[in-house]
């Protein structure tokens, strides 16, 4: 993206804020893991553990800290991320794993882990330098379900799009 994409605006709000204001208003603990937030937005800021720099060990880091069981890991790169979404899959019947699956395949990083089994496994993949969360994903009884599964039916940019490029930044706003 060329800059740190949790300091990029949407409608208004720099999106680490966003994110965070809406797990906030949800949830009873809220961590702001890795990078630097900004000052307005809620929560408990967490450094990241030592280790390779991936989104395994941010998961990893999230885990470690938080003080429930199930925690719900988001990435700050969902802008059209939505309560609705997130309430449903905290409903979903627990798995080591619950992960949303849109058009564009599985969302690790908007998903439901368990602490107890999720981390050994984790702690493992990093120390081996296996840092695929997908191959993560394989090792753990994950419970794929889709959008539609969850109440969610769209065309086009879903709940969980995620923006990585310039891009696909200027199309989101162009919607």
């Amino acid at each position: 993206m060329g800059s740190d994409k949790a300091q990029l605006e949407w409608q208004g709000n720099a999106w680490a804020t966003r994110t965070a204001r809406l797990l906030d208003r949800l949830f009873d603990e809220t961590l702001l893991v890795g990078g630097a937030p900004a000052p307005d937005a809620p929560g408990r800021r967490i450094t990241d553990l030592p280790g390779p720099t991936c989104a395994l060990l941010g998961v990893a880091t999230a885990l470690e800290a938080a003080s429930n069981e199930r925690v719900l890991v988001v990435a700050t790169d969902l802008p059209l991320l939505e309560a609705d979404l997130l309430l449903a899959l905290t409903a979903w019947p627990e798995a080591d794993a619950v992960v949303p699956v849109d058009p564009h395949g599985e969302q690790p990083l908007c998903a439901i882990y368990g602490r107890e089994a999720c981390l050994p496994v984790a702690h493992a993949r990093l120390e081996a330098n296996q840092l695929a969360l997908r191959g993560w994903l394989d090792e753990l009884e994950t419970s794929r379900v889709s959008l539609s599964e969850l109440g969610f039916d769209f065309e086009g940019a879903t709940l969980l799009t995620n923006v990585n490029t310039p891009q696909e930044l200027a199309n989101l706003e162009a919607r």
